[in-house]
């Protein structure tokens, strides 16, 4: 049977309105990732360098090497600093696209900054892109002492649910949520199904700090 994931029960959109879980959850609530995951999604996690590298490659290759040198820590797949869970509270996330999927694509794409707000979720967290045509929702769950693992669902223009993990693979998204700086996490986004080879959403405490 394929895992199902309550994503988030009710979250408030800027712009956007109000996207709404789906009815599935897990058949016991788990904090080990490893329970939830597909196959699909574990083959992302596990070659997420590899999917790192490439998409870097081929934006240096279509003419983006200063972008990315402008960049720092948050285009350096090594550049994970540790430091515990990323604190609970909204956040400006901007996110950048590496390496086109198609010919007509581009290399690289970066965005200004939208709205993504991390909250608790019983004993592990959730989060959520809630802004912007292309929005991420889940879970983020205990990973190891480097990063946390995000699993969760792509939910899309005016939609106002979140789809079930793993009912869809075009819509499934998987990553690791990392913190690169003071005050300065990612979460990365190999293989996504649209677009890009690698997304990178960088996430900055928004005024107010976090909580």
């Amino acid at each position: 049977m394929r895992p199902a994931l309550l994503l988030l029960a009710l979250l408030g959109l800027t712009g956007c309105g109000v996207v709404r879980s789906s009815a599935g959850m897990v058949p016991e609530w788990t904090r080990d990732w490893r329970q939830v995951a597909t196959e699909a999604d574990r083959t992302r996690l596990r070659d997420w360098r590899k999917a790192f590298t490439d998409a870097l490659a081929a934006a240096r290759k279509s003419g983006h090497a200063a972008e990315i040198a402008r960049e720092g820590a948050l285009l350096d797949p090594d550049a994970a600093l540790g430091g515990g869970p990323i604190p609970s509270g909204q956040y400006a996330c901007r996110v950048i696209k590496l390496g086109a999927k198609s010919a007509e694509l581009l290399d690289y794409v970066g965005y200004p900054p939208f709205v993504c707000r991390v909250d608790q979720e019983r004993d592990i967290q959730g989060f959520a892109k809630l802004t912007g045509s292309q929005r991420p929702v889940g879970l983020i769950f205990p990973g190891d002492v480097i990063r946390q693992v995000f699993l969760g669902t792509l939910v899309l223009g005016d939609e106002r649910e979140a789809r079930q993990y793993g009912q869809d693979e075009t819509r499934d998204v998987a990553g690791y949520v990392e913190r690169i700086g003071p005050n300065r996490w990612r979460l990365v986004l190999p293989a996504p199904a649209f677009e890009s080879q690698l997304d990178v959403i960088e996430l900055i405490p928004s005024t107010g700090g976090v909580r």
